[in-house]
């Protein structure tokens, strides 16, 4: 899928919200400044909140809606050499079945957390505001899922 601009990414996790529900759990993929937390942004409001942010220096913040929103960043934690226990430590796998979670740099801990789980790759395209987005589902629950 070819995203042309922020707006166009945060309009994607608008509609991406829409197939989501609490249990889901989102891994975002892709370089610094590539968009995923506008996307994770976009996901946000189309839960019914406003003021999502990046996480960053915090790792993990949960935002309360009907279904709530945990997301968090997990690059500070894949910095660590204890990145396991420290993501461990956020004792996300007892609320995250009440909650859409999304992961940013979260692709090798996720495992940790779900079994099933979706993961979007957001890559740069040729323009300066261009991105390319690929989905892998894996688990039942996100079998034959495209974007």
């Amino acid at each position: 899928m070819l995203i042309q601009s922020p707006e166009q990414m945060r309009d994607f996790g608008i509609s991406l919200s829409k197939q989501l529900g609490a249990g889901d759990v989102i891994v975002l993929k892709g370089e610094l400044g590539a968009g995923k937390t506008a996307l994770a942004v976009g996901i946000g409001i189309g839960l019914g909140i406003d003021g999502v942010s990046s996480p960053t220096f915090i790792i993990s913040r949960v935002h309360k809606a009907k279904v709530p929103l945990i997301h968090i960043d997990a690059y500070r934690l894949l910095l660590s050499d204890a990145k396991g226990f420290e993501f461990d430590d956020l004792d996300i796998s007892t609320s995250k079945d009440h909650a859409v979670t999304v992961i940013e740099w979260g692709d090798s801990l996720v495992n940790r957390l779900s079994d099933e789980y979706l993961v979007i790759e957001i890559a740069f395209g040729k323009g300066e505001s261009e991105r390319v987005l690929s989905a892998k589902g894996i688990g039942p629950r996100w079998a034959g899922f495209s974007l």
